[in-house]
């Protein structure tokens, strides 16, 4: 198969360079997308693994786009009642100014990442799913060294959320200690494991011998994933959000999703506007993140509530509103037109992992922001609220953007930001993404709990001053505001990647077409 061209923006180097060898081996933007992401999953412990939500925006030249939903769902089909509110444990960790959670087996939702990546690729995938597995069972056997990403969140979490399960202490917290940064991991387990699901198919996550294996652990621990969750589970396909931006067409993640709605929401606003300064973008997150805060979050129905937000903003403007850091992304575009931005979460870690396998598990039942109606409270099958909006772009004189953030409710706030500067100002992609940001925190339903947290800029203090909102200056290129990362197919053909300094984020671009 020849080689194709292609830009991507990764977590890692590591990473990165997976996406390389995914072109070279002739894989599209979805294929490379997925190598690059499985290595992600890999090299990233504590930040994202493979056990937990994945969104995928596809859009195809040519083609509709398309949003492949992997989000987790709650668990729980046919277990007792008796089982619901266990096997838990309580967390209160520094990171981020001070996060509570809940970890443990019974924090663990059913997982979808694999199911997405396994839809996505039958549907857009052109090399086999084993040569797309082949990087991260390489990285796995051969071990990687912990970015410092990853070592800043393990040095605030690691004995809290990792060293209460053996197999997790044995990876993340050897004798007692946390590993650092540079400090090399193999993980011969996880390759193996990754070795089967190449065989057997990803589908044996929900029905084959891993299935089994991951129910074992929940029924000794008290979990609530149960055989009839994972073998229902289905990925969806979703008609994308649609938002324009001048001469921009961008797709992106729809309800249920969270993410999507709120940027879209954020996006719409500042379109609206003549001026777009530091001031617009704090009255606009002010007001959309207010809404999501108070009313969006508490709705028993988040797919009808989106679609209500969305409808109520496009006829009234802000006004018709009623009043975790632990993800990855990876976008691609390669020279045929393809784009692929692919957000992946495991929440915090729940700390467990799946005995024998290498696999751990999210907590995305005990991220209090995401269960907002309280922990276990969901009927089994519903999908929790997603922070994740990974988006693909087009313009009618053939340019292509992919791109999308990790970094928890701070996801829309960055690609808000980003998308202002680049698509809205035109700036150049990398400068856009190095730009200072700022994200309002909603402490609650009313607007008056609000802080502007921000990056250290004169414009941005003297808009904050000008909010009369309490603010938390961060410092510079703070990874609290998220990675965004994006590659970009350039009218004239040629094509760019660009990585968020905040981050161990890289990108690379395949041999150029000149």
């Amino acid at each position: 198969m020849t080689a194709r061209l292609a830009a991507v923006a990764a977590p890692n180097a590591s990473a990165a360079r997976a996406g390389v060898r995914t072109a070279e081996a002739g894989g599209n933007a979805v294929d490379i997308a997925l190598a690059s992401m499985l290595v992600a999953m890999t090299t990233e412990p504590g930040i994202v693994s493979s056990m937990g939500s994945a969104f995928i925006t596809v859009w195809a030249k040519g083609e509709d786009p398309v949003v492949i939903d992997g989000n987790v769902v709650m668990a729980g089909k046919g277990r007792p009642d008796s089982a619901f509110g266990g096997g838990l444990r309580d967390v209160t960790t520094t990171y981020g100014g001070g996060v509570s959670m809940k970890v443990g087996h019974g924090s663990v939702a059913v997982p979808g990442a694999w199911a997405g990546m396994g839809t996505a690729h039958e549907r857009f995938g052109s090399l086999p799913f084993a040569e797309v597995l082949r990087p991260a069972i390489d990285q796995a056997r051969e071990g990687f060294a912990v970015g410092q990403a990853g070592a800043s969140y393990l040095a605030l979490v690691g004995h809290d959320i990792y060293g209460w399960c053996p197999d997790s202490a044995a990876r993340l917290v050897p004798d007692g200690v946390v590993v650092t940064a540079g400090q090399h991991v193999v993980d011969d387990e996880l390759a193996q494991t990754y070795e089967h699901i190449a065989a057997a198919g990803w589908r044996d996550v929900y029905t084959g011998d891993l299935a089994q294996r991951l129910v074992a652990d929940m029924d000794a621990h008290g979990g609530l994933v149960s055989s009839e969750d994972l073998a229902t589970y289905e990925a969806q396909v979703r008609t994308p959000l649609r938002v324009g931006l001048e001469d921009w067409d961008l797709a992106t993640n729809p309800p249920p999703s969270v993410g999507g709605p709120m940027l879209s929401l954020m996006l719409t606003a500042l379109a609206s506007r003549r001026r777009r300064d530091w001031s617009d973008i704090i009255e606009i997150q002010r007001a959309v993140l207010s809404y999501r805060r108070g009313v969006h979050d508490v709705s028993p129905d988040l797919e009808e509530a989106g679609w209500r937000a969305l409808e109520q903003a496009q006829r009234y403007g802000l006004e018709g509103l009623p009043t975790s850091p632990n993800t990855a992304h990876v976008s691609v575009v390669d020279a045929d037109g393809n784009g692929c931005a692919f957000t992946a979460s495991a929440g915090y870690g729940s700390g467990a992992v799946v005995p024998g396998t290498g696999l751990q598990l999210n907590n995305s039942l005990g991220e209090l922001e995401l269960n907002r109606l309280g922990v276990h409270a969901l009927a089994p099958g519903t999908p929790l609220a997603s922070n994740m909006a990974p988006s693909v772009a087009r313009t009618h004189d053939g340019r292509v953007l992919a791109i999308g953030s990790p970094g928890a409710d701070r996801i829309t706030t960055a690609l808000m930001q980003v998308l202002n500067q680049g698509c809205l100002h035109g700036a150049d992609l990398q400068e856009a993404i190095d730009a200072p940001r700022v994200h309002v925190k909603v402490g609650g339903a009313l607007e008056r709990t609000a802080q502007v947290d921000h990056e250290s800029d004169p414009g941005i203090e003297v808009a904050v001053a000008a909010s009369g909102l309490p603010s938390y200056d961060h410092g510079p290129r703070s990874m609290y505001f998220g990675g965004v990362g994006a590659a970009y197919l350039r009218e004239d053909g040629e094509l760019e990647a660009a990585a968020d300094p905040r981050r161990d984020s890289t990108a690379l671009v395949t041999p150029t077409s000149a």
